[in-house]
């Protein structure tokens, strides 16, 4: 979907390096809480003895795994529920979900020019006053989906 004008009260950060997942996190949230310093701060704690950690970038520019997504989120005392593209959507208990945390293919670029090379892209999508709004950080504003006949 295009990206429209956001709605009053619609909390959207846009894409930085890698911070992909940090992006999703507190667009999904609906506000800034985790920056890469606490991002950082999660892969030193899954991952202390490790000279190159596993969960991120060594580059040191994001690319956070999933493992530092659950964890942001059980910080907060919220639980992250994977969810098995074989099963119907049907079974989603919509009124039970916060958000959503995609995790997508994507085109990577070089300023103006598309390399012909996919990575992993994280993205938000949440609902406010009904409607249903893809939160990617890579996006100018969010998109809307629509209710939830449109999002499944």
């Amino acid at each position: 979907p295009e990206a429209a004008e956001a709605p009053p009260g619609l909390y959207h950060e846009r894409q930085r390096l890698e911070l992909c997942a940090v992006h999703a996190l507190n667009n999904v949230l609906q506000r800034p809480c985790f920056s890469q310093e606490a991002a950082d701060d999660i892969c030193k704690r899954l991952a202390p003895d490790a000279r190159l950690n596993p969960h991120r970038s060594v580059l040191g520019t994001g690319n956070y795994d999933v493992n530092v997504i659950m964890a942001a989120l059980q910080s907060l005392e919220l639980a992250a529920v994977w969810w098995d593209k074989r099963r119907p959507l049907e079974q989603l208990a919509l009124g039970q979900i916060v958000g959503f945390i995609l995790n997508v293919p994507s085109n990577v670029s070089l300023g103006f020019v598309s390399l012909p090379v996919r990575r992993k892209h994280w993205l938000a999508v949440r609902q406010l006053r009904g409607t249903y709004y893809n939160l990617d950080s890579k996006l100018k504003a969010p998109a809307p989906i629509g209710g939830e006949d449109e999002l499944r």
